[in-house]
């Protein structure tokens, strides 16, 4: 019988740390858990940051997986700073998704004072590296996935367990617009008129979302917060297969319409209109049917989906542009673009929403042609 290896003891240098005493923190730390979930501490690697102050590590382990001839268990460490990142959400919304069934991460050793987790592996592919961008409809099966987890999430909501995403959270992120895309990245000071056209479309859009129905928000649910699979390990840690969830920490309690525009107007993935339809249809369909409150007319459901996804572009591009001007992360403004496309188009749907679709063309610098100038030489 073979034996299984021996958890290595040396740590991996080639983890930079700009604080020398964090380091010895968080190897202290790491070498305690080593023995109990075969760490190979030289295996320790950067996985992934994000767009917040966390970064994450993956580390091996000699413990055996569920399932033969699956490659080498492996998981995620998180480095959350505590004086810039807030790490209780996580391990809160972590637990509902579990409580809910989704294939969510599992919080196996939390060090809450230096901001260190050890979590379960859902792998290294994301649903965005699995997607087909060549033939849209093979996609479909990925998004039925996607669906399906949202669905089960969105059936385990409870009033007063996550934070309302109320009028005044709205406003703080619609603001994000003006303060930081327009006045910051374009240079722009914001006259009367504009401020009027903004505060006019503000109020219109956040009475239109706060109508809906309200359920458990993930907030960030698309494709590179989604999954293809990860590490089973045995007894206390395995976890059900299914599509995986991340990013999960910032979720609330608010309209019900919020994740589905997430999913179908991606930050940095657009399709045509009729693969966002077929899938946002099977999604109200699927939803209707497990009893979850997204009304009897697609129409109307539609429209809702529409002006929330117009709050979340809005949102999204000033973030991007604080994300590059203070942040010092220019590859999100990158697909800034993407989401001044949405906008135009939901606001070209909407009477109500013209005089934000011009204030954006001028912003952009983009003329519309004159319908009743044909004729003209």
């Amino acid at each position: 019988m073979t034996q299984a290896p021996s958890p290595q003891t040396a740590p991996n240098t080639d983890v930079v740390w700009s604080d020398a005493s964090r380091a010895a923190h968080f190897n202290h730390w790491l070498g305690h858990l080593a023995s109990q979930h075969g760490l190979q501490l030289a295996s320790l690697r950067l996985a992934s940051a994000d767009a917040s102050f966390r970064r994450y590590f993956r580390i091996d382990s000699a413990l055996p997986s569920l399932d033969k001839g699956q490659r080498p268990i492996s998981f995620i460490i998180m480095d959350a700073p505590p004086d810039k990142e807030n790490c209780q959400p996580f391990v809160k919304v972590a637990g509902l998704m579990q409580t809910a069934g989704l294939h969510a991460p599992q919080v196996l050793a939390w060090d809450e004072a230096q901001g260190f987790m050890l979590l379960t592996d859902l792998g290294a592919q994301t649903m965005m590296q699995a997607i087909n961008h060549q033939d849209t409809q093979a996609n479909l099966p990925l998004y039925t996935q996607a669906v399906d987890a949202l669905i089960a999430w969105q059936l385990s909501s409870q009033p007063d367990v996550l934070p309302p995403y109320d009028e005044a959270l709205l406003h703080r992120e619609l603001a994000l617009f003006p303060d930081w895309y327009i006045i910051r990245h374009k240079g722009v000071a914001i006259d009367e008129a504009m401020r009027f056209t903004l505060d006019n479309t503000f109020k219109q859009i956040i009475a239109t979302v706060l109508t809906q129905p309200r359920v458990f928000v993930h907030r960030d649910f698309m494709p590179r917060n989604l999954m293809m699979g990860g590490s089973k390990v045995r007894a206390a840690t395995s976890v059900e297969a299914g599509i995986g969830v991340l990013d999960f920490q910032d979720a609330v309690y608010g309209p019900i319409t919020y994740d589905i525009a997430s999913l179908m107007r991606d930050a940095f993935l657009s399709w045509d209109e009729d693969f966002c339809l077929d899938v946002t249809i099977r999604y109200w369909d699927k939803a209707r049917q497990a009893g979850l409150p997204v009304g009897d007319d697609f129409g109307e459901f539609y429209r809702g989906v529409e002006w929330m996804g117009l709050q979340r572009h809005l949102k999204v591009a000033g973030i991007f542009a604080r994300l590059t001007l203070r942040d010092g992360k220019p590859q999100y403004l990158a697909d800034a673009p993407r989401f001044i496309n949405y906008i135009r188009h939901t606001c070209a749907r909407y009477r109500e929403l013209k005089p934000l679709l011009r204030l954006v063309n001028q912003l952009e610098g983009i003329v519309e042609p004159n319908i009743f100038g044909f004729g003209k030489q």
